[in-house]
This record gives structure tokens, sequence and C-alpha cells, in this order.
């Protein structure tokens, strides 16, 4: 081993070339797409695999995180860890027929986990199999008869399972073990509101009001009763209230411009619909409400994109192809609104209103005929009525139940067939892992890689340095490139990597000169990077590293491998601190032997500010900048860091500036911004 590491040094001093060989294994592994060969079956650390996968959850690559839970139970398929996480990764992917079986399966290797049953739970749950999910969390109740959030859970099942007397009973029972849990309350009134006993479901919204006056939902389950009976006040009241407190929930902003507008609050009705629509941009009854409303105003073009927009939603939705044949019929456009009137004649033939409406389009358009066909029809059925005139107003005190197709309603505003209460169950694996998260991410660190940065935005997006283009000559390729290295991975391109790491060791342990063994470690340490693997991606560079302890780029790589690997440890509770202090020396050395690289103080800022120290990070993106003044990434991460230090004009400069540089997602947090100042 000595003799190994002499003649490395003794390499790495000379600046060798690495022999073809290498180069053409880089190549065969890399870049040739359709290679989709899966990995060699060696004998793996099965604890270790399991530790990458679970890093791998961590950061969101599911599909990678599978690929090592599966080598793991290939290994040891009678441990349950490797069945539960890929259940788990499963879950993220919204497959939930397949987290349930490995679930079940993780349940035959170990009975005794109560997580095993809280998960199956869910997945259950989302397949809307609710006595399943029962039974599930009445097997983690035995073992876990202290878990809230079991029983919490459990009585979401009974309830919507219509079984209100059980799940009252179980909000009894869990009353006497938790008396102020709010939750337990609203979830009491949902039961009494299902059952028409509406005095009792205020009664417990108020208890649970009492308890918590900053939940929201029970501000909005408080409204859903005032709405009902058409307490519009109250419920414009109580809304703002839940509003307040959930400021991202466009229900709320529908149910408000209800209300708002049996108040005759038009103005206040519109911001309300486009507020919501802001917040979710497909949202059926934001759209047919606010077509309504702006018609009511006269502003009928613009009712016309609404439509236009709920007929996208629902083409054979006749009562918005309606209204817009109206729509279309007042400003001039006749032929259109004649198409839509006649779609709704065919379904429904004894709609006078709409053959009155169309036979006035026909006599416009000098179609005699037509009209007085429509017309004749219209008298036979109807000799004591003819009117014709403007369009009906917008009778705010009607509502149309949105399954209640009589056409004679269409200017009607539309509500659900039934507002349910909403709760959130009980969960550590609710929506996806980054929603743990702030909401604003940082953009994150830059490494070697394996492949080259690709953006469907930013043309012509690269990312060079000399001392990365060095390396791509010694190696005889142009291999390496800069990116970020928690990049998500394809099925078949974790296959190629897995299958590329088994082809360097092999060549590693069979190589007879050392130069080729010590240039394929670097190149394995990356490809370990890429498959989030990286105890493994640091044993190598430690390894690199000691014989060539001046190598800026492994002192790089290494940095940003273990500040990754200490952000998945101390998720976990780890404490990192000594880890941390290792990667500020690395990102310190390697900038002492490149002074002013972009891309190291990038690095290091993005260090800085994972741990909070804003100021210090400012002071490395701002000198980023001064090396690379197109580096959108460094003004994006300044910005952050000015807005989270309170200097937000300055945050929003630098996040306009990243936009300009083509990192668009920077516009959304500059309108959340200037919005709230």
């Amino acid at each position: 081993m000595k003799d190994m590491i002499r003649h490395a040094r003794s390499f790495l001093r000379q600046n060798s070339s690495v022999s073809a060989p290498i180069a053409l294994i880089i190549s065969l592994i890399f870049h040739f797409s359709s290679i989709t060969c899966l990995p060699l079956h060696a004998q793996y650390n099965t604890d270790r695999l399991l530790a990458v996968g679970r890093s791998a959850l961590y950061y969101e690559d599911y599909v990678l995180s599978m690929q090592y839970f599966n080598q793991a139970i290939l290994s040891k398929p009678y441990l349950y860890e490797p069945w539960f996480f890929r259940a788990v990764a499963k879950y993220y992917l919204d497959d939930f027929s397949g987290s349930e079986r490995d679930c079940t399966e993780a349940a035959r290797r170990n009975p005794y986990m109560p997580g095993i049953y809280e998960l199956r739970g869910l997945t259950r749950i989302q397949q809307k199999h609710y006595a399943e999910a029962i039974q599930d969390y009445t097997r983690a109740l035995r073992y876990d008869p202290q878990n809230r959030g079991l029983w919490h859970n459990r009585v979401l099942c009974h309830l919507r399972n219509d079984e209100f007397q059980s799940a009252l009973n179980e909000i009894d029972t869990m009353l006497t073990r938790w008396s102020r849990y709010a939750p337990a309350y609203s979830m009491r009134a949902d039961a009494y509101m299902q059952m028409k006993d509406t005095a009792a479901a205020i009664e417990a919204l108020d208890r649970g009001l009492e308890i918590d006056p900053y939940d929201g939902r029970t501000w909005a389950a408080r409204s859903i009763i005032c709405l009902s009976r058409e307490e519009w006040k109250e419920a414009d009241s109580t809304l703002s209230k839940a509003i307040h407190l959930l400021p991202k929930h466009a229900g709320n902003y529908i149910n408000r411009a209800l209300a708002r507008v049996n108040q005759s609050n038009l103005r206040g009705a519109m911001a309300d619909y486009d507020m919501a629509l802001d917040l979710e941009p497909n949202n059926f009854l934001g759209h047919y409400n606010r077509g309504l409303l702006r018609a009511q105003v006269g502003d009928d073009n613009r009712a016309i994109t609404d439509f236009d927009f709920v007929l996208r939603l629902e083409p054979d939705n006749l009562m918005a192809l309606f209204n817009r044949a109206v729509l279309l019929d007042k400003t001039g456009d006749l032929r259109a609104a004649i198409r839509d009137y006649t779609k709704v004649i065919d379904q429904y033939p004894n709609f006078w209103t709409g053959l009155e409406y169309r036979a006035a389009c026909y006599r416009r358009l000098g179609m005699t005929r037509q009209a007085e066909k429509d017309e004749f029809t219209v008298y036979k059925a109807r000799l004591d009525k003819h009117l014709y005139g403007k369009q009906p107003r917008l009778n705010a005190s009607q509502l149309r139940k949105r399954s209640d197709d009589d056409p004679d309603k269409y200017n009607q505003l539309v509500v659900e067939d039934e507002q349910e209460l909403e709760h959130d169950y009980q969960n550590a694996y609710r929506g996806r892992v980054q929603n743990h998260k702030a909401s604003e991410e940082l953009q994150p660190m830059l490494a070697l890689s394996f492949m080259p940065i690709q953006s469907d935005v930013r043309i012509n997006l690269t990312y060079a340095d000399p001392l990365v283009d060095q390396l791509n000559q010694l190696f005889h390729s142009p291999t390496l490139y800069i990116n970020s290295i928690g990049t998500t991975l394809t099925e078949s391109q974790s296959a190629r990597y897995f299958a590329g790491i088994d082809s360097l060791t092999n060549a590693i342990t069979s190589a007879t000169q050392t130069r080729q063994a010590v240039g394929m470690l670097l190149l394995r340490a990356v490809a370990y990077s890429a498959i989030q693997n990286y105890e493994n991606a640091i044993d190598d560079l430690n390894t690199y590293l000691d014989i060539d302890t001046a190598s800026v780029c492994a002192l790089w790589q290494r940095a940003v491998c273990q500040a990754r690997h200490n952000q998945f440890r101390a998720s976990e509770g780890s404490n990192v601190e000594l880890k941390n202090i290792s990667v500020l020396a690395d990102f310190d050395q390697a900038l002492r032997l490149a002074p002013g690289n972009a891309y190291l103080l990038y690095d290091r800022g993005c260090f800085h500010a994972q741990r909070k120290n804003y100021t210090q990070a400012i002071a490395d993106f701002s000198q980023a900048i001064s090396a690379d003044p197109n580096m959108a990434e460094a003004y994006y991460n300044r910005g952050l860091c000015a807005i989270y230090q309170q200097q937000t004009q300055a945050g929003i400069a630098d996040l306009s500036k990243a936009g300009e540089l083509g990192l668009y997602t920077a516009y959304s947090i500059i309108k959340k911004y200037r919005t709230a100042q």
C-alpha cells in the first residue's frame, strides 16, 4: 500500500496523463444513454445501503432511494427496514397500492412496529379503504396507545366511513386523555354536522376556539355553518379570521366572496376570487363565479375568458356554455354565440330562453327563416309570454348546487353540493418531504458531476472553470462538469451510475499501474456523489487527498459531500458541529489554493446560509458575484439572505437580477415580498 501511495504521489506531481483505457471506461459508462445495465450484485454492506437510501429520501430522490432499498432487499430479504423505507419512497411517489404491499411485507417480518401500520393506514386512506385503515390504526394503537396522531386518524376514518357514533365515542375517549386537544372538537363538530345537529356542532366548534383561537381550520368550519344559515355578515367576519390564519387556502376566499356578493360588496368579492385563483389557478368555482360577477358589472370580455377556462376544465358543462353564449351575443360575436346556444338547445330542446336568444342572433344576422323557426317553437309552448330583452341580472340570493343542471339557473352562483369540514391527517409523510423545508429554498451548492447542467429557461447555460478543464485534459475526455450534485436521477440514469461504479471498482482493483487507480478513485467519488452515497464518496476523496493534499477539486468535492451528509444527519438529530468545522476548513483551504474562485465562494456562502450565518453568506455571495457577475444563483441566494435579515429592498433587487439572468422562480418570491410591504 505504501508503495502504491508513493508511486501515486509521484504520478500526480508529474501531472501525467491517464491512460486510454480509463477514458474508454468513462465514455462507455457515462456518455451512452442506451446503456441500461443493472448494478452487479456484489456483497453490499446492508446498513450502509439503508443509510444512503434514507439520505436519498431526505433529498427527495425517491427513485434513487428505491434502488438502494432494492439492493438491501436482495441482499437480506428477511429485514423489515428496506421494505418499510421502500414503502415510504413509494408513498411520496403516490404509488399507494405499491406502498401498501411493501408495508404488508415489512409487517410480516416485524409485526410489532407501529410505524408500519401507521404508514399502511395512510396508504389505505389515500385509496379510500377506510375500514382497512381503521384496522391498521387499531393494531398500531395496541403497541403505542399514547400516540395521539393514531387516535386522530382513526376518528377521521370513522367519519369518512359514516360511522358517526363510533367517531363520537372515540373523541370522548381522546378528550379524557387530552382535554385541551382542539382538533378533537372540530372532528366532533364534523360528526354532528353530518348528523344534522347544527346546534351541537356550533357548541363543539366554539369550545375548540376557546382552547385554540388561532386554528384557522376551526374558523373555516364555523363559517360553513354561517353560510348554510345565510348569515352572510357573520360568515364574512369568520372567514376573514380563517384567512388571516390560513392565507394560502383558496377555498376560504371562494366562500368569503359568496358572503360578500350577498352583502352587495362586489368589489370585495371580485378581489377574493382573484386571490383564490392566484393560489389555485384551476379552481372551477372561482372561474365560474368570477365569470358571472364580471358579467354582472359589464366586464364581458374578461367574463368570456373565465368561461373559456371553465370549458377547458369541463368541456360538457352546459351552464358555462350558455353563459359564454350570452356574453358572445352581447359582445357581437353572433356566430360563436349561435354555436354555443345550439349545443345547449340540442341537449335541452325545451329551454325556451335559449331558443329566444338564438332567434335574436339569427335575426341580427339576417337569417330570418331560422329565427322564425325558433320563435314559432317558443310561441307554441308559451303563448302567454314573449320575453325579449336584457339578460336577467345575477340573483345573489339564489344559489345553485354544482350538480344541479337546470338550464334556467344559468345565472346563479355555484356552490359545492356538500361543504365538508377539512381536517389534516396526522402523519410524518404529509404532502412531500419538501414541505418540511422553508418555502423559499436556497439554490443548491455546485460541485463536480458527470452531467452538464440543463435548463429550459436559461439559454447556453454552462459552468466552466480552469481547474475542471485541467482534470478533463488529464482524463483525455470532457468527462467532468460543474452541476448541483443533488440532481434527481431517473431510474435508467441511476442504473448506469451503479453499473459505472461497479466497473470503476473492478478497474481500480485490477489496475497494474498506480496512476490509473488513483485517477479512477476521483471519478468514483464523483459517481458516488451523483447517487448521493456521500459516505463512500468522502472515503474515496480522503484517500485521494492523502496522496495529493493540494487538489482543489478534491477539497471542493469533499466539502460539498460532507455538507450534504451533515444536513441529512442533523435532520435525524445527530450533532454535526465537528463535521461542519471540517467542511469550512476544506472550503477555506481550497480558497487559499484558488483565491477568488467564484464556485468555491458561492458554495461557502451556501454553507453559511444553511447555518443561518447570513452576514458571512452575503459577504461570500458578493465576492462570488465580483468574480462572476453573471452567476444568477449567487444573486438569488444573496437576495434571500438579505430578506431574512429584513433588508427587503436589497433582497428584491438581487432577486430581480437573478430573474433577469434566467432564474425565473425569483419572480414569485419578489411578488410575495412586494405584496407584504
